[in-house]
């Protein structure tokens, strides 16, 4: 949606909606949330345990109802999950209530990145190249659905600041701010 008081990014596992997040959101003057955090910060456990307990079910629809609630909010920069696209009414939200940044990532980006992260419950996999890949099939149409501005990834390693100056030229040039 273009113009919005909003700015929400969607994208990959690993594609840096929360690092780059906290950067755009100090650049916009905007209050920064990350859907999975303010799932951990309501429920008081990690992602993880919920996951342990609930099944992705159970987390899907605890995201769902964070997204809904955080997305109604004014002046927010809002990383989700990278899965809360697979809900349409998720879908539905971010495309009516944002202006939407697709933040994108190769799976060999992200296998780099995430070497070392054990706390993302989807992808203790053994073959995490064939997980990321069939994630990847399975969410990029969703993605391309409802992005309005598409941040291709870097062909070579580029750190949080790098990114995040080259996501605000896009975001400069594409998106019409509303005061809420």
């Amino acid at each position: 949606m273009n113009p919005s008081c909003n700015l929400f990014l969607i994208g990959p596992t690993g594609a840096g909606k929360t690092s780059i997040g906290r950067q755009l959101a100090a650049r916009y003057n905007l209050s920064f949330i990350d859907v999975d955090q303010e799932i951990e910060r309501h429920t008081g456990v990690p992602v993880s345990t919920i996951f342990d307990i609930e099944g992705e079910e159970g987390f899907r629809r605890r995201e769902a109802a964070m997204l809904d609630e955080c997305s109604r909010r004014h002046d927010v920069l809002l990383a989700s999950g990278a899965g809360a696209v697979l809900n349409s009414a998720n879908r539905r939200h971010l495309a009516e209530r944002g202006y939407v940044v697709w933040l994108q990532v190769t799976v060999p980006q992200q296998l780099q990145r995430l070497a070392h992260d054990t706390s993302r419950p989807l992808l203790a996999d053994n073959d995490r190249h064939r997980k990321l890949e069939s994630m990847a099939t399975m969410r990029t149409p969703f993605y391309a659905e409802i992005a309005d501005l598409i941040v291709p990834h870097s062909g070579e390693y580029e750190g949080v600041i790098a990114a995040s100056e080259r996501c605000i030229a896009l975001i400069d040039q594409h998106w019409n701010r509303q005061v809420a």
